[in-house]
């Protein structure tokens, strides 16, 4: 990650990054210690976090971790104490997963999300940016996904995203806090978990070409994606944090890149880079999956100045020699 993405001195500025220790989070908080901030406190309860995440921030003394569940509205004051820009990445974030166990989705991604809105408002917190989801466009068929226009929720997760919106609209409202949220479209890249029941389909395309193990594709394949490489989610993030455009808060900007490909372009795209023959196996659609995805950006670059740096095929192309390294 080369491109720098604020133009503040961040020595004397404190952030708190919930979720830190995991795939998006541990990105944004090395860009924060990579370019001088005088304070990253990460709290993590480990849950999809990883100590290797851990091991990269440790190298920097303005480095601190705080281990513990935003599900404890305690946990979540102590966390936001002295803190100037939050960004809340804490979550869990397959909708598989949401379709067998919403009480569980409801209570870490609602019930944390205001716990941490809450002890942001408290703590008098500058400013404070979140992660939301583009499964909250739902049914809404429309393409490119504009920001005005969602549909009904097609899984427990995007209820819970949609959820979070509604609240950050009411305490930027009722408490007046800075608030400004990111609709990820499919973010990838290195660190993405591929070991889990629920890991996302690039890092799961590479691990089974690379070892030759099956690879399932849902439906047909032909469903599309914008896929959305990691720098432009941590771009985003910082300037949302740092932003003077007094325009840009109490909105929702679509992070993504404004191209999008399907699954079955993405696995070709993996054997070409792996030079690889292996098949794929097509199964069943899977419940709760947008048809396709394809976000407008015209927002963030208006209010935030996104733009985004890496497009799919450099992206893709790092993030595999990440995981061959990983696997080699």
């Amino acid at each position: 990650m080369n491109s720098l993405f604020h133009t503040k001195d961040l020595g004397q500025k404190k952030f708190l990054i919930t979720g830190g220790a995991g795939f998006i989070g541990s990105h944004i908080a090395e860009y924060l210690l990579k370019n001088g901030a005088g304070l990253v406190r990460v709290l993590d309860n480990m849950t999809n976090g990883f100590e290797s995440n851990l091991s990269i921030l440790k190298q920097y003394s303005s480095f601190e971790f705080m281990e513990g569940d935003i599900r404890d509205a305690g946990t979540c004051q102590i966390a936001c104490t002295g803190i100037n820009y939050v960004s809340h990445q804490a979550a869990l974030g397959s909708v598989p997963r949401s379709i067998r166990e919403p009480v569980y989705f409801n209570e870490v991604n609602v019930g944390g999300f205001v716990n941490i809105v809450k002890a942001a408002v408290d703590n008098k917190v500058e400013q404070m940016v979140y992660a939301s989801s583009s499964s909250v466009y739902g049914d809404e068929p429309s393409l490119p996904k504009m920001e005005n226009k969602v549909g009904n929720c097609l899984s427990p997760y995007a209820a819970t995203k949609r959820t979070n919106e509604l609240y950050a609209q009411v305490f930027a409202d009722v408490y007046n806090l800075r608030i400004i949220g990111f609709r990820y479209f499919n973010i990838f890249g290195p660190r993405q978990d591929p070991d889990g029941n629920y890991a996302a389909v690039i890092p799961l395309f590479v691990k089974g070409i690379m070892n030759r193990t099956p690879v399932y594709i849902n439906g047909d394949g032909e469903q599309t994606r914008d896929f959305t490489f990691i720098d432009n989610a941590v771009q985003v993030n910082i300037k949302g944090m740092l932003t003077d455009n007094t325009l840009a808060f109490n909105k929702v900007y679509n992070v993504a890149v404004g191209e999008n490909c399907s699954v079955n372009h993405l696995y070709n795209a993996c054997r070409q880079h792996l030079l690889s023959n292996f098949e794929h196996t097509y199964r069943e659609p899977r419940a709760g999956d947008i048809r396709n995805s394809l976000a407008d950006i015209s927002q963030a670059k208006e209010f935030l100045g996104y733009e985004p740096t890496i497009k799919f095929d450099e992206g893709l192309k790092d993030t595999i020699v990440y995981f061959k390294r990983l696997y080699s």
